[in-house]
């Protein structure tokens, strides 16, 4: 019986472990160290990798060494052998300059300049006589980064015979913006609760908290600001401070730095103060002494991520002064550490503005060349708010004499939040491609971000942040791929989205053709699909109020006109679209002349951007030969059909994908199709009130009327 008993036991714990073993959750995101089944590429990797010189003794080599381990443990089941110092046996060496002068006179002085701190090389090289590879840099940092790249080479299947790469990055400062709360509410967040456990802090880490330095670093950011930017200033005080440390600690070995938001009038909050005036001695008194505690807790503290004067948020503009008082006097405070301030351009009064799309240039556009040089001005990729499509910024160009760092929303805000497959690279790469012509032809987005069009050695990007506690991180499994998309175009801006989603698929799912070739095209599709059934042609900010899920362009008559949809649309009977040109609110005036020329210029500008700059009747002719409405409709019907294309290439690769990974996006993407039609019916019903025109032939006509959809109230959205 006893036997019996032990037997059964046995075979239940087996088939648990059979079970966990083909269950994917999507925990590891792109890090899935896949095993091999390619017997020629197992057979040439195992070689390269079965002896391994890793001389470094810090807490990043012994990283490095623990993710090697992992992942050829898993991808070749092989366990490699490690020295300190190179042997003839060496098939592949880990190390620094100064840890191996004899190879590192390999390399030009040059090089080994502009590769900086991060920057890292990974070639082919003879050494003793044989073929072997070489990862090395100038610091420990940039050995974990080119470890990761190694590992991905690995992972997708390259040939690694003969390389040569030099990896440098473009910007300087890559984080996350985690909009959490103390409490752990994620604002904007649809993937679970923060990932921070405050309360737990400093004394439980997580081992969660390892595995987001992990993937962070993998990828390339190098930094993290820990809280929401609708700030609390309680996160400045010694209670959060020593929780902030235990993080700073945890995170230092992968090279990733520690920020945090600083609320304006915490003098005020938390000081005691009466007053939280940038020119008041005492109040730059009380920022100096708050700074040098942080710095106690922190020695290498990032520095502070500021939104001031914008909704309901304190500021300079609280006491007449200037955007550049208020981040100068924070600046001043950090210098002495070498810490910068990343103050958000996203500032807009309490009046209604004739045009909200013009407010930040008008506010910074002035103060360029005022601010200290360890300010960055952190600006969202459009005027208006992370749309599913605006037109770049007007800002960028426009600061010659101030470093612009970029703001990116990864979280899906305004693009279906958690449940809808948007992949952002395509977005991202859009934006970044973007001509400025501020100094000329060429003058592109990315080049003003990186620095190199002003040449600015102070350079940065940042990503609201989209993770949270679900075991998949992200909600949606396709959300990782927005924030690897993220990391690699912050290292670099000129990077395309067609490899990032290919790199992407390949780690995360595996390397069969039919996987990767359909996969792709779903991603790559997914962005436009989103843009027509949302918001084509240029329309923008028609969604729900303030939860900002689903359709809403009915929304108005609310305490500020730029917080409703009929501002943005301004559907009438004589058309619909913002007039931007010179003869309504001029905002394009805020481009470069040739931009100007082009979008103000019915025949030349892009249709994607018409009715952002344009109100048009319905009648009017566009390129296709149809009339406005139709191709408004027309477009709306488009991605609809898109969302069914990518649910059938979806449901064509069932059998390469595991069950559990597969049954979450067919279910995603099934939601995504039925809110597609759920855009699509509600939109167009609405504009049809002021256009009175039929729906074209291939538009099917709506199911229900459109009280049905104004009179819907979803409860208790996620995020707000």
């Amino acid at each position: 019986m006893k036997r019996s008993f032990t037997l059964l036991f046995v075979l239940a714990l087996l088939c648990i472990v059979h079970h966990t073993c083909l269950a994917n959750d999507g925990y590891n995101l792109w890090l899935q160290y896949r095993p091999l089944q390619n017997a020629e590429h197992l057979s040439t990797y195992q070689k390269q990798v079965q002896f391994i010189t890793l001389p470094g003794q810090s807490a990043t080599s012994e990283i490095i060494q623990e993710e090697l381990h992992l992942a050829l443990g898993k991808m070749l089941g092989t366990s490699p052998e490690f020295s300190n110092s190179p042997d003839p046996e060496t098939t592949l060496i880990i190390g620094t300059r100064g840890q191996l002068p004899d190879l590192s006179a390999r390399v030009a002085e040059e090089t080994w300049s502009n590769l900086d701190a991060e920057g890292f090389i990974i070639q082919s090289i003879q050494y003793n006589g044989e073929n072997t590879l070489w990862i090395t840099g100038n610091t420990d940092q940039a050995l974990l980064y080119g470890t990761f790249d190694f590992l991905k080479l690995l992972q997708t299947h390259q040939d690694i015979s003969s390389l040569d790469i030099i990896s440098i990055p473009k910007t300087k400062i890559r984080v996350l913006n985690h909009w959490d709360n103390p409490d752990r509410t994620v604002e904007r967040g649809y993937a679970g609760a923060s990932i921070w456990d405050w309360h737990r802090l400093p004394d439980y880490i997580k081992p969660q908290y390892i595995d987001y330095a992990r993937a962070n670093a993998s990828i390339g950011i190098n930094g993290t600001v820990l809280t929401n930017v609708n700030a609390n200033a309680q996160v400045l005080t010694p209670y959060f401070l020593k929780k902030v440390a235990a993080l700073a600690d945890t995170f230092r070995p992968y090279g990733i730095k520690v920020y945090l938001t600083a609320r304006f009038s915490a003098p005020i909050e938390t000081g005691g103060l009466d007053t939280a005036d940038p020119l008041n001695p005492d109040v730059q008194k009380w920022w100096n002494k708050k700074v040098n505690e942080i710095y106690d807790y922190i020695p290498d503290f990032g520095g502070f991520l500021v939104k001031a004067d914008s909704e309901g948020q304190p500021g300079p503009q609280n006491y007449g002064l200037t955007q550049a008082e208020g981040a100068n006097m924070l600046a001043k405070a950090l210098q002495p550490h070498q810490g910068i301030v990343m103050w958000r351009a996203f500032v807009y009064n309490n009046e209604t503005p004739d045009d909200r799309a013009k407010q930040a240039y008008n506010e910074f556009k002035p103060l360029d060349g005022e601010f200290e040089d360890n300010v960055l001005v952190q600006v969202k990729n459009g005027a208006i708010d992370f749309q599913p499509r605006e037109p770049f910024h007007p800002l960028f160009g426009a600061m010659p004499k101030t470093p612009l760092m970029m703001e990116f929303q990864i979280t899906q805000e305004y693009l279906g939040q958690g449940t809808h497959l948007v992949f952002l690279g395509s977005l991202f790469e859009e934006v970044l491609g973007t001509d400025t012509y501020a100094k000329g032809p060429g003058s592109t987005v990315a080049k003003v971000v990186d620095g190199s069009l002003d040449n600015h050695s102070l350079s940065g990007m940042a990503g609201v942040s989209n993770i949270g506690t679900d075991r998949n991180w992200t909600g949606h499994q396709f959300g990782q791929a927005n924030w690897y998309a993220f990391g690699k175009l912050a290292w670099n801006p000129d990077e395309d989205a067609s490899t990032i989603a290919q790199e992407w698929l390949r780690m995360t799912f595996g390397n069969d053709e039919e996987l990767v070739t359909k996969g792709k095209r779903i991603m790559l599709q997914s962005h436009e699909a989103a843009v027509n059934y949302m918001t084509p042609l240029g329309l923008h900010h028609i969604m729900g109020w303030s939860h900002h899920y689903g359709p809403g362009p009915w929304v108005t008559d609310k305490h500020r006109d730029d917080w409703t949809s009929t501002y943005y649309h301004q559907a009438g009977p004589d058309g619909i679209g913002f007039d931007r040109t010179a003869s309504g609110s001029n905002a394009l005036s805020q481009y470069a002349p040739e931009i100007q020329q082009q979008y103000g210029d019915l025949n030349t500008c892009p249709e994607k951007y018409l009715l952002w700059f344009h109100h048009l009747p319905w009648d009017y002719k566009m390129k296709s030969g149809n009339a406005l409405w139709n191709e408004i409709a027309l477009h709306y019907q488009k991605g609809v059909d898109q969302t069914q294309s990518m649910l059938a290439d979806w449901e064509s690769i069932k059998n390469h994908v595991d069950d559990q990974r597969y049954d979450q996006v067919l279910t995603f993407l099934q939601i995504q199709h039925n809110e597609a039609i759920w855009w699509k019916d509600a939109c167009l019903l609405y504009f049809q009130q002021f256009s009175q025109k039929p729906l074209p032939e291939g538009v099917p006509q709506p199911e229900f009327p459109l009280d049905h959809f104004q009179n819907y109230k979803p409860l208790f959205v996620p995020g707000i």
